[in-house]
């Protein structure tokens, strides 16, 4: 985990200080279109394979099919995306644009 948080330090400012203010702008407006998007596809898909253990076993052949451990395995997935994953993209974002924020001094 330390590499994604240096990463999201350093290169906002890098950016900031080799290319210029007009670079770290698209840098951002970049990170918050992707990242966006990435997260709520996380959460969705998460949501998704969530719900479709549920409704596995009330449906379809309830708990110790073939069916129900598939679906265990999607839902062990889909935790870590709904929970973890998907909302931690939202503090990347944020740390980076406050890091962008604190470094306009350098670069004005």
């Amino acid at each position: 985990m330390m590499l994604p948080a240096l990463s999201a330090i350093i290169i906002p400012i890098l950016t900031g200080i080799l290319l210029g203010k007009e670079a770290l702008g698209g840098l951002l407006v970049g990170s918050i279109a992707s990242g966006f998007m990435l997260a709520v596809m996380m959460a969705n898909s998460g949501g998704a394979w969530d719900n479709a253990k549920k409704y596995i076993e009330s449906q379809k052949g309830g708990k110790g099919s073939e069916m129900h451990k598939a679906a265990i395995v999607g839902d062990t997935v889909g935790d870590g995306l709904k929970d973890t994953a998907g909302p931690s993209l939202n503090i990347l974002i944020k740390l980076m644009s406050i890091v962008a924020l604190v470094s306009v001094p350098l670069l004005v």
